[in-house]
């Protein structure tokens, strides 16, 4: 209770948090991780090839079909919904607290949430283009064809706005998180291993004195952290964002 009672009194007297998180933030809405013992890369499959493997640019080049089979099982869980740590998120926002969810999810809960300033470090299912002339499409234009979705003005292959395996992160969304992390008063890190680069590396931006992690595991930034709470990402988020303005 001293280090949730500590976190209340940093996020009452701050304007200016940042928070940065990952797959365990949604793993609470329903929607499992990969790395943990429950997690993507550790299911059995039946599939000769890895989660990893289907996961990325050459296989969706070169299989497109059984890369689309994966993906709208195992990557698209649309009935999810934000949880307690979205929902106190978007709560921080509003109040004026929280300046930016850096995010490398691509399920939207946060925005579903309430959120507004999301940058997206890995995209989102809710995007897909035609690769040929650059069309947009709704999740449900993926999920409705019955194979390999193709564009419906020029027949080009529609992709999911979701950065694979092979693939660079978008330069501009990289440099706005180098941003707001570098000038935050307070970073909030959760529901990530802070294990995959280039997104774990944002949190050596941070110069600040108040970085706080929320994660049900150790992490590599343990030893630098001014608070760390190994519990529930949503059950510490709720607990700290004030009842009255809920």
């Amino acid at each position: 209770m001293l280090s949730i009672e500590k976190l209340k009194e940093i996020i009452e007297h701050t304007d200016n948090i940042v928070f940065f998180g990952g797959a365990g933030v949604s793993t609470e809405s329903g929607i499992p991780d990969f790395r943990s013992a429950n997690g993507l890369y550790n299911e059995s499959t039946k599939s000769a090839y890895s989660p990893e493997e289907i996961l990325s640019r050459s296989f969706f080049t070169e299989h497109t079909d059984k890369f689309y089979e994966f993906y709208k099982t195992k990557m698209v869980y649309i009935n999810s919904k934000p949880n307690n740590a979205h929902i106190a998120l978007a709560k921080l926002e509003e109040m004026g607290k929280l300046k930016a969810v850096i995010t490398q999810n691509i399920d939207g809960l946060h925005q579903l949430a309430g959120s507004k300033t999301v940058l997206e470090l890995h995209g989102s299912v809710l995007r897909n283009y035609c690769m040929k002339c650059h069309k947009y499409f709704d999740l449900s234009f993926v999920l409705e064809s019955s194979q390999v979705p193709k564009c419906d003005i020029c027949s080009g292959i529609v992709k999911p706005d979701v950065v694979l395996y092979q693939e660079a992160l978008d330069t501009d969304v990289l440099e706005d998180a180098t941003q707001y992390i570098s000038k935050a008063d307070v970073l909030i890190v959760g529901g990530t291993s802070l294990s995959v680069y280039p997104a774990s590396g944002l949190v050596s931006y941070y110069k600040g004195k108040k970085l706080v992690l929320i994660n049900k595991s150790q992490t590599p930034y343990d030893g630098k952290a001014n608070l760390i709470l190994h519990d529930s990402i949503g059950e510490v988020l709720n607990k700290v964002i004030p009842k009255q303005n809920c």
